[in-house]
C-alpha cells in the first residue's frame, strides 16, 4: 500500500463529516461527499481527521466513517485516516490498529498525542518508539501536525526519529513557514516520505521546493483550483491563481467547518446539512453566507480565466 501513496502527489482533501438533524453521522451524505471529491480529480483522501471533527466522534463513529469512505472509493484513490485521539499510548495503539484493519493505505498519527506541550523532543521520540512497538508491524504510517488540542510542529530531532523508523510515508505539514518546510524537505530527501502542505500562502513555494501537494481545509471549497495549481507550478498564471487562493483561504477563519458544509450544499449541490458538533451552525450569519457566495464567484472566474485558458 505504501507504493500507492509514494506515487500519488496532488490534492488530498481533509474530509468533513456530514451529520443528520438528530446529530448522527449521515452515511448517505458522506458517500455523496466522497463522490464529489473524486469528481474533482483529487489524488487521495484524508478521512477521520480534524476537519472530520474527530475529537467529537466516538471511536466507533470514526471507524465507521473510514469504512464508508474506503468502501465508497473502492480503490479509485488512496485513503489515509487518523486514529490516535486518546491520551494513553495503549489506547492510541488500539485505535490505530483498529483503523488499519479497515484497509486504509496508511494510518496517520497526531503529533500532539505523543507528548504534552511542555515535554521535549526526547520524550516525544521515546513515546513514538513505545507506540510503534504496539502497532501492527505492517502498518504504514503518516504524521499530522494537528492544531488541537495544541499544535506540535515536528522538530529536526523528531523528524530524524520518524525517518529512522522506516515506517512513515505521509506528512501533513501545518507549520505555515516556508523555511521550516524547506528544512523538512531537506531532511526527508530520498526517504520516500511525502510532504503535503496544509497552508495556502506557502503552498506554491513549497511545491517548487519539492513538496508533494496540498492537504488542507480549502479543498472542501474549491479543489479544482488546487488540483490545477499542483499540476502547473511553472505555469505563467500560477502566481495569479495562488494569490486568489491565498485570499480565499481567509474564509477558514470565519466559521469552519460549518461554512464549508453550507457552501457544498448550497453552491456545489452536495446533499449534506450544515450541522456540526464542534460549533453552533446557527452562527453562520447572512453576511458570512454573502462572503462565501462572493468567494465562489471569484473562484469560478479565476478558473475560467487562468486555468481553462492559461
Amino acid at each position: 500500500m505504501i507504493d500507492t501513496i509514494n506515487k500519488t502527489s496532488g490534492v488530498w482533501p481533509v474530509m468533513l463529516t456530514p451529520f443528520t438533524e438528530d446529530n448522527q453521522v449521515d452515511a448517505e451524505g458522506l458517500k455523496f461527499l466522497v463522490e464529489w471529491y473524486i469528481q474533482n480529480n483529487v489524488s487521495g483522501l484524508f478521512a477521520a481527521c480534524q476537519s472530520s471533527e474527530i475529537f467529537n466522534l466516538s471511536l466507533r463513529e470514526r471507524l465507521n466513517i473510514a469504512r464508508i469512505t474506503i468502501e465508497q472509493t473502492n480503490g479509485r484513490v488512496p485513503i489515509v485516516a487518523s486514529g490516535n485521539t486518546s491520551d494513553s499510548l495503549q489506547n492510541q495503539a488500539d485505535e490505530l490498529n483498529s483503523m488499519w484493519k479497515l484497509g486504509a493505505d496508511a494510518v496517520v498519527l497526531l503529533s500532539n498525542r505523543l507528548a504534552w506541550r511542555h515535554e521535549n523532543a526526547q520524550v516525544w521520540i521515546e513515546n513514538l518508539k513505545k507506540l510503534l512497538d504496539l502497532l501492527d508491524p505492517d502498518m504504514k504510517l503518516g504524521i499530522y501536525e494537528c492544531p488541537y488540542p495544541y499544535k506540535r510542529v515536528i522538530s529536526p530531532e523528531e523528524m530524524e526519529a520518524i525517518i529512522a523508523s522506516g515506517r512513515f510515508c505521509f506528512i501533513k505539514d501545518t507549520c505555515s513557514d516556508s523555511l521550516v518546510i524547506r528544512r523538512k524537505l531537506a531532511q526527508m530527501k530520498g526517504t520516500g516520505i511525502r510532504l503535503f502542505n496544509a497552508n495556502t500562502t506557502t503552498l506554491l513555494g513549497s511545491l517548487r521546493d519539492g513538496a508533494d501537494g496540498y492537504c488542507g481545509v480549502m479543498a472542501n471549497f474549491h479543489p479544482e483550483l488546487y488540483v490545477w495549481l499542483c499540476s502547473n507550478i511553472r505555469n505563467k498564471n500560477a502566481e495569479k491563481v495562488s494569490d486568489v487562493l491565498t485570499m480565499c483561504s481567509l474564509i477558514e477563519k470565519q466559521l469552519y467547518p460549518t461554512n464549508a458544509k453550507w457552501h457544498l450544499r448550497n453552491l456545489r449541490n452536495v446533499p449534506i446539512q450544515d450541522y456540526c458538533r464542534v460549533q453552533d451552525s446557527s452562527l453562520l450569519t447572512d453576511t458570512f453566507k454573502q462572503e462565501i457566495t462572493a468567494m465562489e464567484r471569484l473562484v469560478k472566474d479565476t478558473y475560467d480565466t487562468y486555468c481553462l485558458n492559461g
